[in-house]
């Protein structure tokens, strides 16, 4: 049986100054006209077990009343500013598809020298009355694509911090393959999972994952109604969840405990 910590917390403020020269952003401005939005990225990666072939598909939007001659998409590399031009986008909504062999020549790299976690950061220029304003970068990594495979079907938990160590069940949303049902966290330890399952969400850009508070099991130990709420991130090549929960009961907290589940052969 597992006890219940107590914690006390103190609040310290800080409150200080610091003066700095402001610098002019080398970039361009950002912000002084409007700028096209980007929306629809699937794929937002360019897959490193298929570079020939990977892409990423994304739709360029202007805000409601807006209008706009043209929007210059530029792209860099590992944060090297080289702000090459990929394309002009002359009418909205505009639908983009950039493929990672173009990306790589237009930037002068040999696609076979890729490697996973180089990232390309492509960004929208727009000039307005002689003044460039820029996007905020949409950032696609070198990494593997998606899979319910990989991400779904028998795991191993492990979490030094709650003691424990069990095999688990990932299951996807049958309408929704990022929305994950997990099954066997408190069974591995004799409980019950009548309130079951946890549900965590993967990010289908940046593959954080984020787990709502659910109660699975009504009964721990004698304490009422058990729950996990957390979030961690999925790697896409190996499956692993790297995973901090807050596990609680009604009647208080174990605070914050680490896990790790990888897939099983």
């Amino acid at each position: 049986m597992k006890k219940i910590k107590l914690f006390g917390f103190i609040l310290i403020l800080i409150m200080y100054s610091v003066s700095c020269e402001e610098l002019p952003d080398p970039a361009g401005e950002r912000g002084v006209a409007a700028v096209p939005g980007i929306t629809g990225l699937n794929p937002g990666v360019f897959d490193v077990n298929d570079l020939e072939n990977s892409y990423v598909h994304f739709t360029v939007v202007l805000a409601p009343g807006t209008t706009l001659p043209k929007a210059t998409l530029i792209c860099s590399f590992n944060n090297d500013h080289a702000d090459v031009p990929i394309t002009d986008l002359t009418s909205f909504p505009a639908v983009v598809t950039v493929t990672a062999a173009n990306a790589a020549q237009k930037l002068g790299l040999d696609l076979n020298d890729l490697v996973r976690g180089d990232v390309f950061d492509f960004e929208l220029l727009v000039t307005t009355n002689g003044r460039t304003t820029r996007s905020t970068p949409l950032v696609v990594p070198v990494a593997c694509v998606y899979t319910t495979a990989m991400s779904t079907g028998s795991f191993h938990s492990v979490s030094a911090d709650w003691n424990s160590e069990g095999d688990i069940t990932l299951t996807a949303d049958p309408d929704d393959p990022y929305k994950i049902y997990v099954s066997g966290l408190e069974e591995m330890e004799g409980l019950v999972e009548d309130l079951g399952p946890l549900v965590m969400y993967i990010d289908p850009v940046t593959f954080a994952v984020t787990a709502p508070r659910k109660a699975i099991a009504s009964d721990a130990w004698g304490y009422h109604n058990i729950a996990y709420e957390g979030s961690g991130t999925f790697s896409t090549c190996d499956g692993t969840y790297t995973m901090v929960f807050e596990i609680s009961v009604d009647e208080g907290s174990w605070g914050a405990n680490a896990f790790v589940f990888t897939k099983n052969p």
